[in-house]
């Protein structure tokens, strides 16, 4: 279960990506990413567009497997250093991923990163995707970062369900290390409902939205706590109110990454 729908994921697709269009406007294309700090903002910018038409050429092709870089047409973007180029880029990107995702509808069955997904899968993905990169893209200018509750609430969500899935941890033994008695986090965006919790209470990571007691708690506008969860924010920047155990949050951070 998802907190928005396919349409509303697919709208956000291009609207986040016209946000970030935005945010990096004017800005030095070799001004490097504080949160993703082996990057400059114009890798950041490539690597959200590239993403965008990967998506779209594994959902229209109905692709079974990682669809590498020769079969994407586009994915490297325009040559040379041109902000305005690289933007119309990503506009043109994010409109033609959902497109596609439009045209085959929510529920065709293709490759995902941990085995078979749907085009609904990706809507989500994509959309987030945008959202966190845009923050991103905010640290790099030095601007400010807001979402819409709902959808970071979402964001949110979807993060600690990846985060969860077993295959993550039979790629990763080192996660083993986070399960634990009494080991459970709460996550709650004060302006968005409802929160997240996430228990290693057992033999796997277990992910439910609650609004309930944890050995640690994270509190804050969902912004902040989406930046804290993400990484691209510590707790020393003070957005976000710790509750509990602090060093089970910080012993969560260290190991819970994307990449």
């Amino acid at each position: 279960m998802t907190l928005l729908s396919f349409e509303r994921y697919c709208d956000e697709i291009v609207a986040q990506t016209e946000q970030l269009v935005d945010v990096v406007a004017g800005a030095e294309l070799a001004a490097m990413v504080p949160s993703c700090p082996e990057w400059t903002l114009e890798q950041l910018l490539r690597h959200v567009g590239a993403a965008h038409r990967r998506v779209e050429a594994t959902v229209r092709t109905r692709a079974t497997a990682f669809v590498p870089d020769e079969q994407v047409s586009g994915i490297g973007g325009p040559e040379g250093a041109d902000l305005g180029a690289i933007g119309e880029w990503l506009r043109e990107g994010a409109a033609l991923l959902v497109s596609t995702l439009r045209e085959v509808g929510p529920d065709v069955e293709v490759w995902a990163f941990f085995g078979t997904g749907s085009s609904s899968f990706w809507a989500r993905r994509m959309a987030h995707e945008t959202v966190v990169h845009r923050a991103d893209a905010a640290l790099a200018v030095g601007a400010e970062f807001t979402v819409d509750t709902t959808l970071g609430a979402d964001t949110i969500d979807e993060w600690l369900h990846i985060c969860a899935q077993p295959q993550l941890m039979e790629a990763r033994p080192q996660l083993r290390e986070l399960l634990g008695a009494g080991r459970t986090l709460h996550f709650h965006g004060t302006d968005a409902e409802p929160g997240a919790a996430a228990d290693l209470t057992g033999d796997a990571i277990a992910v439910r939205r609650a609004h309930e007691k944890a050995a640690v708690a994270v509190r804050g506008p969902v912004g902040d706590v989406l930046q804290l969860v993400f990484r691209r924010q510590p707790v020393s920047a003070g957005r976000v109110e710790v509750l509990g155990d602090a060093e089970l949050l910080d012993f969560w951070l260290e190991r819970v990454k994307f990449g």
